[in-house]
């Protein structure tokens, strides 16, 4: 059936960096020294102010800068049943930075939350839009889980099969999007970083070859499964991430080695990282718009680790080396990644955020005129 979703040349991943108000709100409420409704009145004032600056610079598809969170992906992961939380030994190791330790495991069999807070989240920011502006929600893939992230080991205690455990979570998930349709949302995104991990593995550990290859299949299933009947009117993408963390990172590589598993995923829109050398060419992007003529490949040749402003000359460039692989109406523009993956935040300022959005709006704008 034909998709009936709207897709913008301008793009966006979704974090923003958080402002220090936020910060300092944050902090005092997690220490008791600020009350949770004078928190929640702070967060809504900085979303809202948020929001007319994402209007003002151009997008579309507007988020709430993920300003209701610590966490691109721990916040919404524990709001599942199911999900709890646990302190690991140690952190997220990144180039040159360590995360907190802060982690997810399994508590129980896995299973939409119909009162997950992120649905009031929603319906807050979607109050806030004007006409022509629709809300976007950005929630991380259902893949973290299972994979590699926290206590997925614990799940025999609860499950008689690992196939039952992936059909329960892709069970949830898809209710999950289904609530927020219900609620009004028609642009969802799943945040991944496996897929860099895979690549990672797949690359330097040949030995475990096929682990890896069956790691790769479980996520094909999970998320195919989970977009299954959708509403036709509802656009899921996702954001294939290779950790963005105070403008450090986790993964680097080609897209190569996992293509032919992203071709099989029924997304309809992927925001793929291109921001500099570690990222490989365009090549195995052919693999993703040769399974689906209609699908939307936002490339983040912009960085938002760095302030400096980007070449239109250089990205020019860029994309005509993509043109070889895609067609220009199935490409659109972003950077590679949102702001602030965390609520650290990337080492820029809000005001050249907002200069490296417009700068964006603009070469696209004179590109696809």
């Amino acid at each position: 059936m034909t998709k009936t979703y709207k897709h913008y040349h301008f793009d966006h991943v979704g974090s923003f960096l958080r402002p220090q108000t936020l910060k300092e709100a944050r902090l005092a409420y997690s220490e008791g020294q600020l009350p949770l409704s004078d928190f929640k009145k702070i967060q809504e004032s900085e979303i809202k102010r948020l929001v007319k600056e994402e209007v003002n610079v151009g997008l579309k598809a507007v988020t709430d800068g993920e300003f209701n969170r610590s966490w691109w992906h721990l916040d919404f992961l524990w709001g599942l049943n199911g999900v709890g939380t646990y302190e690991q030994e140690d952190s997220y190791k990144f180039h040159g930075a360590k995360t907190r330790t802060t982690n997810i495991e399994l508590t129980g069999k896995v299973a939409f939350n119909p009162e997950h807070p992120f649905f009031a989240d929603f319906n807050y920011l979607k109050s806030l839009l004007p006409e022509g502006v629709e809300p976007k929600v950005t929630i991380p893939s259902p893949s973290l889980i299972p994979n590699r992230d926290g206590r997925s080991d614990r799940w025999p205690e609860f499950y008689g099969s690992w196939e039952e455990f992936l059909d329960d979570l892709a069970q949830a998930y898809h209710e999950t999007l289904l609530h927020f349709y219900e609620l009004g949302a028609r642009y969802i995104q799943l945040d991944d970083t496996t897929w860099a991990y895979l690549i990672a593995r797949l690359l330097d550990d040949p030995e475990n070859h096929e682990k890896y290859v069956k790691m790769c299949e479980d996520i094909v299933y999970l998320v195919n499964k989970l977009l299954k009947d959708l509403p036709e009117d509802l656009r899921v993408s996702t954001h294939i991430c290779r950790g963005n963390f105070k403008s450090t990172y986790l993964f680097e590589g080609s897209y190569e080695p996992v293509a032919k598993y992203l071709g099989q995923l029924n997304y309809d829109t992927f925001f793929l990282e291109y921001d500099d050398a570690r990222s490989g060419s365009f090549a195995p992007l052919a693999e993703i718009w040769n399974q689906r003529k209609d699908v939307l490949l936002v490339l983040g040749l912009f960085t938002s680790k760095h302030p400096e402003l980007e070449k239109y000359e250089d990205i020019k460039a860029r994309l005509d080396e993509a043109l070889e692989s895609i067609p220009l109406e199935n490409l659109a523009l972003s950077t590679q990644c949102g702001f602030a993956s965390t609520e650290e935040g990337n080492d820029l300022t809000e005001e050249e955020e907002w200069a490296k959005l417009a700068h964006i709006k603009k070469i696209v704008d004179k590109i696809w005129k």
